[in-house]
């Protein structure tokens, strides 16, 4: 049989841990049985990646035409999850023979468009769980799953096999949005420096607020600032040199990838809770006390940072259970079995229907 054509549908190739997830999928999937290949609406550094992999990209406006040029038997669409015409009009006219959608924010799609999505994949149990809790029904477990964002926990075992966890080095990955920002990060900062005048803070995606707070404090001798990452070699050179990673979000993640991957570095995590209705995958993630710590408050937070930086034995234990946790669930080989076999039930489901 010859492989089966699977396309990958989403709205940019910037970054972001979307972006990541789908070159994961379309990069790991086995060759012999799935044939990949990838549609966005606008290009990125994901998709230089996606291209010298040999995986077949293509960038433009008008997605039906492109369905029918290629014939996809399965189309898998990375979305927020609430209504989106642009993409699943084109799709319904195609009639694909399979429709998967990674549901990146657990969002809830009412529209007739979205009855002709075959599976719904959810990035984090809490995605799905607020999910039917806020709509107070139940879903049809075969249609709605959790799917993990996938980590290469083995590349990163391999390029960062430990740390030197008494050099006091803090580090946060982000893009440059205040989205992704905490006002705790302004809080927590001077008061760690006033405690251990040899704290080094280390930056990815600082924003112009950030950078300017840093200035007038006067605490630019402490703090380094990080061009964007682009692979997962200069990302692990970067976490490999920290040791504690700090995340802070007032919005909250629906995963949170750069967590994943700081776990799947050895690194113990600190974070808090997003308030009000806001995601809180980041909870799913950290356990407190076993891999990180979950802190409220700016002096928490800076309580946990010297805490750690002051028992390294202790950060080490706490980040290998980070590291053992991650293997174990967000391992990129497994994530990608799991996603095959969905691909393989859905298919075989659509062939049993087809001959009654």
């Amino acid at each position: 049989m010859p492989p089966v054509r699977v396309l990958h549908v989403c709205q940019s190739l910037g970054l972001g841990g979307t972006e990541k997830t789908l070159q994961y999928f379309v990069e790991h999937l086995d060759k012999e049985a799935f044939d990949p290949a990838v549609f966005a609406f606008s290009d990125g550094e994901r998709g230089k990646a996606i291209r010298a992999a040999g995986i077949d990209t293509f960038i433009g406006k008008d997605l039906f035409s492109f369905l029918v040029r290629i014939q996809p038997d399965i189309i898998h669409v990375h979305r927020a999850g609430s209504p989106n015409r642009k993409v699943l009009i084109p799709i319904q006219l195609y009639q694909p023979k399979v429709l998967v959608e990674t549901n990146v924010f657990g969002r809830y799609d009412p529209t007739p468009l979205a009855q002709m999505i075959d599976c719904h994949l959810y990035v984090s149990h809490f995605c799905l769980d607020r999910l039917i809790n806020g709509l107070n029904r139940e879903f049809d477990p075969f249609k709605h799953r959790v799917l993990y964002n996938p980590v290469d926990t083995d590349l990163f075992r391999i390029l960062v096999p430990g740390h030197q966890f008494s050099n006091p080095i803090v580090g946060r990955v982000s893009r440059a949005d205040l989205g992704k920002w905490s006002t705790l990060v302004y809080e927590f900062l001077p008061r760690i420096i006033a405690q251990r005048s040899d704290i080094q803070f280390r930056v990815v995606g600082a924003t112009k607020e950030f950078e300017a707070f840093v200035k007038n404090r006067g605490l630019s001798h402490h703090v380094i600032l990080h061009k964007p990452l682009v692979s997962d070699m200069a990302l692990a050179v970067f976490l490999g040199g920290l040791s504690v990673f700090a995340h802070a979000n007032d919005s909250g993640e629906s995963f949170g990838m750069v967590i994943a991957e700081a776990m799947a570095c050895g690194l113990p995590v600190i974070t808090h809770p997003a308030r009000e209705d806001r995601d809180n995958a980041q909870l799913e993630l950290v356990e407190d006390g076993k891999t990180g710590f979950v802190v409220n408050t700016a002096e928490d937070y800076a309580h946990a940072i010297l805490w750690l930086l002051n028992r390294p034995d202790q950060a080490r234990l706490l980040g290998e259970a980070g590291r053992a946790k991650a293997a174990r669930l967000y391992r990129v080989q497994n994530i990608v079995r799991q996603l095959e076999d969905v691909y393989h039930e859905l298919l075989e489901k659509k062939k049993a229907q087809r001959i009654l």
